[in-house]
């Protein structure tokens, strides 16, 4: 028996800090991320990415690791697609033929660095969603330990899982109308075509989660930077705030900078400069930038 054509694609989510803000590099509207066909003329799944990226943005990209392979039968209308994700990182700056949005546009739900929870009427509509099942219980146990409540701690890498709830719950733009009762408003959000905010939201699991353990934190960084700015970059990406002098502790501990010889004015008392050390940017699987305890607030 001959089975259904499986068509191939690889997607790219590439990440950087635009103006203190992680942003991710979209095209179109509704914003999709970079992607194309597999074609006999690449060579490797990553060159394919890299040609693709190029040849829609103009961007050349550096680092880039392959994430997540998507192939659920129902993720398109036209038959089934394989679809070979891939993580980048980057600097700020032009982005070509496309744009760069804000990841918070996209989640808002994930920044908590102003000490916020869940928006009260998203955490009435997912409470609500759990309770119109005969498994309530099952359920508001997942919302809690997912988004954080019910004296739960909020666990920053557990965005697919946040994501998938609320597409489950029919609380984000690309659920089936069917999902989402009469009177639920949507998580705040822009949509994005077909499941590319799903794809996303792997990639930011994975970036959270990789600053934990590699100086991945570095790729987005200027080549001098201060300490200030790179915790801002860790907190950016985190989505949650750190405390500052158990961060520098961690920081001086792996040796991951250096001093310069020069100063950043601040608009207050000038601020050293630091660049990432050479062994580092040489040894990337060293260990990371981990996270210390939010800062109390």
């Amino acid at each position: 028996m001959t089975g259904a054509q499986v068509n191939a694609e690889v997607l790219a989510v590439i990440v950087a800090l635009v103006d203190g803000r992680p942003a991710v590099l979209t095209l179109g509207e509704p914003p999709r991320l970079p992607s194309g066909p597999l074609l006999p003329g690449h060579r490797s799944l990553q060159q394919a990415t890299r040609a693709w990226v190029e040849e829609q943005t103009g961007r050349r990209l550096g680092y880039l690791e392959q994430l997540y392979t998507f192939a659920d039968v129902d993720r398109t209308d036209t038959g089934r697609e394989l679809s070979i994700s891939y993580l980048g990182l980057t600097t700020a700056g032009d982005p070509g033929i496309g744009g760069w949005t804000d990841w918070y546009d996209l989640f808002a739900w994930e920044d908590r660095r102003n000490g916020e929870l869940l928006p009260q009427d998203l955490e009435r509509a997912l409470y609500a969603w759990a309770d119109a099942s005969p498994d309530s219980d099952e359920r508001r146990r997942r919302v809690a330990i997912t988004f954080g409540l019910a004296g739960r701690s909020w666990q920053p890498d557990l965005v697919l899982q946040r994501y998938e709830l609320l597409y489950e719950a029919g609380l984000v733009a690309e659920a089936p109308d069917n999902r989402r009762a009469a009177d639920a408003d949507l998580a705040p959000g822009l949509r994005m075509l077909g499941d590319h905010r799903r794809v996303l939201a792997t990639g930011l699991a994975r970036l959270r989660a990789k600053i934990s353990y590699r100086p991945v934190v570095f790729e987005l960084m200027p080549e001098q930077f201060t300490l200030r700015q790179l915790q801002d970059c860790v907190e950016a990406l985190a989505g949650q705030q750190v405390h500052t002098q158990n961060f520098r502790r961690v920081i001086e501990q792996q040796e991951l900078v250096e001093e310069t010889d020069q100063l950043a004015e601040t608009g207050g008392r000038p601020a050293r400069l630091y660049r990432f050390r050479r062994q580092v940017l040489a040894e990337r699987s060293i260990a990371g930038t981990k996270l210390p305890t939010t800062r109390a607030r």
